[in-house]
């Protein structure tokens, strides 16, 4: 009994853990990312949030993109934006453009950051932060990634004590409402997924919240020079099987939401 026990544990690790994330990488729409991460870490070298989402554009055509899409530049953190964000919690005021912590990947900070408020103060927010990673990708144009997430309030980190904003758990849902508002403003002309973190269920960001998520990057392929499109999106299909493993994750999803 225990040898079978022992076996079926073994054969779950092997499976879960090394043959189907393998089976399930792909990258064939950006070859360029293959060997990235897809974590971002905090300025204490702490995992923050995964990396779910991507645009492919000049900076222009994300400032413009974002823009459109009703998403607010995010102002600098400095002494000044620091009282006025806490002014606007405290205060239950408006901030539609307050600034959001550094994050850090590939060794730097965020290039751009945005944000769309969810209420009237900065308390509750979606928020965004974006990092260029190629000057050219396979579509011969700059491709960022991004890390999208929902500010559900403010609180203390678990790990440092610092004041910070906590996030809520469904990351694929901020991903989803990111990726709409872009589709919706007629800024993006194809979408595609490629590999992120993998399926992930119970993991812990830099401020020590609990997340999930299919571990897909969505990549948005933005229009050029601004030039709005009322054409529906073109969705460049994934691979057969990770389309299928979306499936199966979604179902469990929506299963443990309910």
């Amino acid at each position: 009994m225990l040898l079978t026990l022992l076996t079926a544990v073994l054969v779950y690790t092997v499976v879960a853990y090394l043959v189907l994330p393998v089976f399930w990488t792909h990258y064939e729409h950006q070859k360029g990312l293959a060997s990235l991460p897809m974590v971002t870490r905090t300025a204490q070298g702490i995992p923050g949030d995964p990396i779910n989402v991507g645009l492919i554009g000049s900076d222009k055509e994300v400032l413009c993109a974002m823009n459109q899409a009703g998403w607010y530049p995010a102002d600098p953190v400095t002494f000044r934006s620091s009282i006025a964000i806490a002014g606007s919690v405290l205060l239950d005021r408006a901030y539609k453009d307050a600034p959001v912590s550094n994050l850090f990947y590939l060794g730097r900070r965020e290039d751009l950051a945005f944000e769309k408020p969810a209420g009237k103060s900065a308390d509750q927010r979606h928020h965004v932060r974006f990092w260029k990673v190629m000057d050219q990708g396979q579509e011969q144009r700059p491709v960022w990634l991004g890390a999208v997430t929902f500010d559900r309030g403010v609180g203390v980190s678990h790990f440092t004590g610092a004041i910070t904003h906590h996030i809520s758990g469904d990351i694929d849902a901020d991903r989803l409402l990111l990726i709409t508002d872009i589709e919706t403003a007629g800024m993006a002309t194809a979408k595609y997924q490629v590999t992120g973190i993998g399926p992930t269920m119970g993991a812990i960001n830099g401020g020590g919240d609990l997340y999930f998520t299919d571990g897909e990057v969505w990549i948005l392929r933005l229009v050029e020079d601004c030039q709005k499109r009322s054409a529906a999106v073109n969705v460049i299909p994934s691979p057969p099987a990770t389309e299928l493993k979306d499936q199966i994750w979604h179902a469990i999803a929506t299963a443990l939401g309910n």
